[in-house]
């Protein structure tokens, strides 16, 4: 059942990190993703099997349950279509992980503050804690600066145009860089992971 809600969360998470780029792009005048349907809460035309469902399952036994990320189908947008090509680009690259800080602040400063909110229920305060952890490694996870992560959208759109070979190789390659993340992920993401949780909530992990 801890798995299960788990997965919940994650996927939940992870929808709502694809919804806040497919309205980042509306906004700069791209409405590719409300015309692809895209802009619900809906889980069903987000979720990629192996993304969302298999591989976080496999990383939850795998890690007895502390440790997890995945991916959604990516929400389309044309970036010929934003009324400004590179400052759009970086707002949509930055739009999912802005929302999944947003959600881990919000739901942080709830254990910050419990005391004075009268949350005393530790059932409660766990459930608060997953929603921050996991969201928290979303965002990390996605500001790697490798494609198709949010972090290569907003670097390359300050590197001059002759540097695209490098983005076009990375992108080619992702699929080893996903298997060195997995790997390293003890020593890498939740670290950072651990220290960003800690300045929100007050609390170690």
């Amino acid at each position: 059942m801890e798995i299960f809600f788990f997965l919940i969360i994650l996927i939940f998470s992870i929808i709502i990190h694809e919804i806040a780029h497919g309205y980042m792009a509306e906004w700069f005048g791209d409405p590719t993703a409300r015309l692809a349907g895209r802009l619900t809460l809906n889980p069903v035309p987000h979720i990629d099997p192996l993304g969302s469902i298999i591989l976080p399952a496999l990383m939850l036994f795998g890690s007895g349950g502390t440790f997890a990320f995945g991916w959604a189908k990516p929400v389309p947008y044309n970036p010929y279509n934003l009324s400004n090509f590179k400052w759009g680009t970086v707002a949509v690259g930055l739009a999912g992980v802005m929302a999944n800080l947003a959600l881990a602040i919000i739901f942080g400063l709830m254990i910050r503050y419990s005391g004075s909110l009268g949350i005393t229920d530790g059932a409660f305060t766990q459930m608060l804690a997953t929603i921050v952890f996991l969201n928290i490694i979303l965002a990390v996870f996605n500001m790697i600066p490798f494609p198709p992560l949010d972090g290569a959208k907003v670097l390359f759109a300050f590197l001059p145009i002759r540097y695209q070979y490098i983005h076009d190789y990375l992108e080619q390659n992702w699929l080893i860089f996903i298997v060195f993340v997995i790997f390293f992920a003890k020593y890498i993401l939740l670290p950072i992971s651990s220290f960003i949780f800690w300045l929100i909530t007050g609390v170690g992990i």
